[in-house]
C-alpha cells in the first residue's frame, strides 16, 4: 500500500528533458537521447516495463511490517478490514509435591513434585476482527476485537490419580479441595478491545538501501465481564458460580464473616486487566525471500471491580498479572507473484519465544480450586495482626496459653477470600508455526497456517507467608517472627493475607509439567 518506486523513471524523464530543451546541435541531441533511453530501459528491464498504472505488489513488505498508507501519490486512503478464525487444544498434566516414600515419588528423606493429579485439557475458539485505518504516509490506526466463540476447560484421570484423590487433592486433615472428573463451565464473549497505532520508521519499499522498521503500541481495554470460578458440577445445594465471599456457596448469606457481595455471577470470559503492549519488528526483503525478526512485552494492570481487587492489599506479596516479553523471528518467501493481476504467494515460517515473569494469574486449576468447597480455602483471612494485651512471658511459663503469642488476628481488619487466581511462578514457551497467504486479487488475500507451543513445567501457587518488606512491630508481626535464645522475638515481615497453606506451603503445592498447544488459524482481508 505504499508510494510507487519511481526513482528510475524520474531520472530517465530528467535525460529526456536535458535533450529536448538543450540547443547544442544534432550531435549533442542525438547522445542525450541514448542516455535518456539506457536510463529508462536498464534498471526496468530486470523488474518489467512501468506505466502510469504500474501494479504495486512487490513494492509493499510483507506481512508483519506492512502498513497501510494515506495522502500518497496515487493512493488518498486506505482501509482494510480483516476478520478469521482461530482454534487452539492445548493439554497438560498437573502435579503435586509431596513427601511420601513410594517408587516414583520421593525416599522419604526429601519433597518431590511428580505426584500425579489431573490430566488437564483446554480447547478455546475465536472469531477475531481488525480494522485497519491509514491515517498518512506508514502511520496507521488499528482496531482489534477477538470474539470467544466457546472456551472450556476439563481435569480428568492422570495415571490412576482419580483412584487417589483423598492424596492427590488433600486439603486440611479430612477435606478434599475438589474431585476428579472437573468441567469447568463454558465461557463466551469478547475478550477485550485493542486500540493500536503503527508507524513504519524506516521503509524499503521507499528506500531500497534500508529495511522496514516498525514500531507500534497497542491498548486492550476489558468490554466483558471478568472470569470468575465456577463449576459445572456444584454439590447438592451450592450454586455454580458463587462469590469468593460466600463461604458455603448457596447464594445466602447465613454464616459468619461471609461478605456483602453475595451473588450467584457468570463465569465470564476477560481477563479483568487493561493491557498495554508494545511491539517492534524488522524486515528486509532480498528477491524471493525476507527474513525478519522483532520483540513485543505486554503490561497488564489490574482492575479492582475484578478479583484482583479481593487481593489487593498492602503485604500482599504478588497481586499483579505477569509480564510477557517475546522474542520472534522468522522468514517470509514468496516463490511467485504476478505484478499485472496483484496476485501472489507467501510462506511465512515463525519461531516465537516468550519469558512469563512471576504474577498472580488464571491458572490450569483457577476454576477447581477458586470454586472449591473446602473450608481451609473458604473461610476468609484477615489483612492484619494486633498486639496481644494478654502477652506475658511469665504467664505463658506458668499455662496460659493465651499469653503465649505477642500478636493476635485484628479482626477488624478488611478479610481476604480467596477467588482461585494464585501466584504462577515464572516461566517460557515456545512456539514454531508456518502460514501461507494468497493474494487472490487487488483487494483480497487469504490465510491459512497451524502452530505448535510448548510451555515450560512451572508452580502455580507460590505465595510466600510472609512480606519481609514490611518490618513493623511485634504485634502487627503475627507468625513472622523469630524467637531468640533469651526469649525475645525479631520481626521477619507482615503476614500475607493471600497465603493459604493447603495449596502454598512446601509440599503441598501444584505444578503444571508437559504443557503443549495446538492451533490452527485462517484469515480473509478486504483491501479498500
Amino acid at each position: 500500500m505504499h508510494g510507487r518506486r519511481y526513482c528510475e523513471g524520474h531520472l530517465a524523464r530528467v535525460a529526456t528533458r536535458v535533450a529536448i530543451r538543450v540547443d547544442r546541435g544534432p550531435a549533442f541531441a542525438s547522445l542525450a537521447v541514448a542516455a535518456a533511453a539506457v536510463l529508462a530501459a536498464s534498471p526496468a528491464a530486470a523488474d518489467e516495463p512501468r506505466s502510469a498504472t504500474e501494479p504495486r505488489l512487490m513494492m509493499e513488505t510483507g506481512e508483519l511490517t506492512s502498513v497501510i498508507d494515506a495522502f500518497d501519490e496515487g493512493d488518498t486512503f486506505d482501509l482494510n478490514f480483516s476478520f478469521g478464525f482461530e482454534h487452539a487444544s492445548k493439554s497438560a498434566k498437573i502435579r503435586r509435591e509431596t513427601y511420601i516414600a513410594a517408587p516414583g515419588l520421593s525416599t522419604g528423606g526429601y519433597t518431590s513434585n511428580l505426584l500425579n493429579v489431573a490430566s488437564y485439557s483446554e480447547a478455546t475458539s475465536k472469531f477475531n476482527m481488525r480494522l485497519d485505518v491509514g491515517l498518512y504516509r506508514d502511520l496507521a490506526l488499528y482496531l482489534r476485537m477477538p470474539l470467544i466463540l466457546n472456551h472450556s476447560r476439563e481435569l480428568t484421570d492422570l495415571d490412576g490419580s482419580a483412584d487417589q484423590q483423598s492424596v492427590a487433592l488433600a486439603g486440611a486433615p479430612g477435606e478434599q479441595l475438589f474431585s476428579l472428573p472437573f468441567t469447568s463451565p463454558n465461557r463466551s464473549g469478547i475478550e477485550y478491545l485493542a486500540v493500536g497505532l503503527d508507524v513504519n520508521i524506516m521503509n524499503q519499499a521507499r528506500d531500497r538501501t534500508k529495511p522496514t522498521w516498525l514500531f507500534g503500541v497497542e491498548g486492550r481495554f476489558p468490554v466483558s465481564e471478568p472470569m470468575h470460578a465456577c463449576t459445572e458440577s456444584p454439590k447438592s445445594g451450592q450454586v455454580k458460580c458463587a462469590d469468593p465471599t460466600d463461604i458455603n456457596r448457596n447464594n445466602r448469606t447465613d454464616v459468619d464473616f461471609e461478605g456483602e457481595r453475595i451473588a450467584q455471577r457468570d463465569p465470564g470470559v476477560s481477563r479483568g486487566t487493561i493491557g498495554l503492549e508494545v511491539h517492534t519488528y524488522l524486515s528486509k526483503r532480498v528477491k524471493y525471500v525476507e527474513p525478519y525478526g522483532g520483540f513485543k512485552a505486554l503490561f497488564e494492570f489490574q482492575q479492582e471491580s475484578s478479583d484482583y481487587g479481593l487481593t489487593d492489599l498492602q503485604t500482599s506479596l504478588v497481586n499483579h498479572p505477569p509480564l510477557v516479553g517475546t522474542v520472534m523471528l522468522g522468514m517470509m518467501i514468496i516463490p511467485w507473484e504476478n505484478r499485472e493481476k496483484f496476485t501472489g504467494l507467501t510462506f511465512d515460517l515463525r519461531f516465537t519465544g516468550e519469558y512469563h515473569s512471576e504474577g498472580r494469574d488464571y491458572s490450569e486449576l483457577f476454576d477447581a480450586l477458586g470454586s472449591s468447597d473446602a473450608s481451609s480455602l473458604r473461610q476468609p483471612q484477615w489483612a492484619a495482626f494486633r498486639e496481644n494485651e494478654a502477652y506475658s512471658v511469665a504467664a505463658c511459663r506458668s499455662g496460659d496459653p493465651r499469653a503465649c503469642a505477642p500478636s493476635v488476628i485484628d479482626e477488624g481488619s478488611q478479610r481476604t477470600y480467596f477467588t482461585g487466581l494464585s501466584d504462577v511462578q515464572p516461566y517460557g514457551s515456545y512456539r514454531a508455526s508456518a502460514s501461507v497467504t494468497w493474494r487472490a486479487a487487488e483487494l483480497v488475500k487469504f490465510q491459512l497456517g497451524a502452530g505448535f507451543r510448548h510451555d515450560q513445567g512451572h508452580g502455580i501457587g507460590g505465595d510466600q507467608p510472609c512480606n519481609s518488606q514490611y518490618k513493623d512491630s511485634i504485634g502487627a508481626a503475627g507468625p513472622c517472627r523469630r524467637q531468640n535464645d533469651d526469649g525475645s522475638f525479631t520481626v521477619t515481615g507482615s503476614p500475607n493475607p493471600n497465603y493459604r497453606p493447603t495449596i502454598n506451603a512446601v509440599g503441598r503445592r501444584f505444578y503444571v509439567n508437559d504443557s503443549n498447544t495446538f492451533d490452527i488459524f485462517a484469515s480473509g482481508t478486504f483491501m479498500f
